[in-house]
């Protein structure tokens, strides 16, 4: 915990919007510090968009983000991490996979890492008045739908297929939209140090999980925390990582 005393933000700047290539815009939350900094991801389609990922929901996404509230979105959470699903109840209908199902039901510290990480050192401004690290708490979504590997996400005119990739947690998921070579890939892989030690993650699974996703012609990465990549910056993170674990 820091020793001094942080300045507050405020709500109406909490998130920022960086619209990137293929209607993709990334939100995210620029007073908490880089490595613990949620990349939400907003997808447009013809019929709804696509939301993966949800930030720490301190202050309220959909309120303060207008893209957010204007259409039907499909809301998908990567994985279950206290900084990935913190909003994940604003959209109604939260999609996850069926390993984390029963986590995003209840969401306590524990099991979403909020107790290991949630402190001082992830911030650069706190969230505005009242907001306190005690008082932290993710509420449920009021539906969830289990996702399974080789589902697909239909936003009418574009289709992104469930790549279940566990390692970082069971039920962590990727992404991938073939017709752009596209990969939104969660927590799995990202280009910054991962997380491989949680109390549920898996090298083994992790291993497998990244040599699934090398084996994709991919152009684009997003991943769950730091800027987006390239697909040929994703080999090399791999096969680095594979070598690094004498896999």
């Amino acid at each position: 915990m820091s020793r001094f005393s942080l300045p507050r933000g405020e709500a109406t700047s909490w998130y920022r919007t960086t619209s990137l290539a293929d209607q993709i815009t990334l939100i995210d939350e620029p007073a908490i510090k880089p490595f613990y900094r949620c990349n939400i991801w907003h997808v447009r389609g013809r019929d709804r968009d696509l939301v993966v990922d949800f930030g720490l929901g301190a202050v309220p996404l959909r309120q303060q983000v207008a893209r957010l509230a204007e259409r039907d979105i499909v809301a998908v959470a990567s994985h279950t991490h206290f900084d990935h699903i913190g909003a994940a109840h604003e959209f109604g209908c939260c999609h996850v996979h069926a390993a984390e199902a029963d986590i995003l039901a209840a969401p306590d510290h524990r099991r979403t890492l909020a107790e290991s990480f949630l402190n001082d050192d992830m911030f650069d401004a706190l969230p505005p008045a009242p907001y306190a690290h005690a008082g932290y708490r993710i509420p449920a979504p009021a539906t969830i739908a289990r996702l399974e590997d080789g589902d697909t996400l239909d936003l009418g005119d574009r289709r992104f297929e469930v790549i279940h990739t566990p390692g970082h947690s069971p039920g962590g998921i990727a992404l991938w939209e073939a017709a752009t070579a596209t990969l939104i890939s969660g927590d799995v892989i990202y280009d910054g140090e991962l997380i491989e030690d949680a109390y549920h993650s898996d090298l083994d699974d992790y291993a497998a999980s990244l040599r699934r996703l090398r084996a994709l012609p991919v152009r684009t990465v997003h991943g769950g925390h730091f800027p987006s990549f390239s697909g040929r910056r994703l080999a090399t993170l791999i096969d680095d990582w594979l070598r690094a674990h004498g896999r």
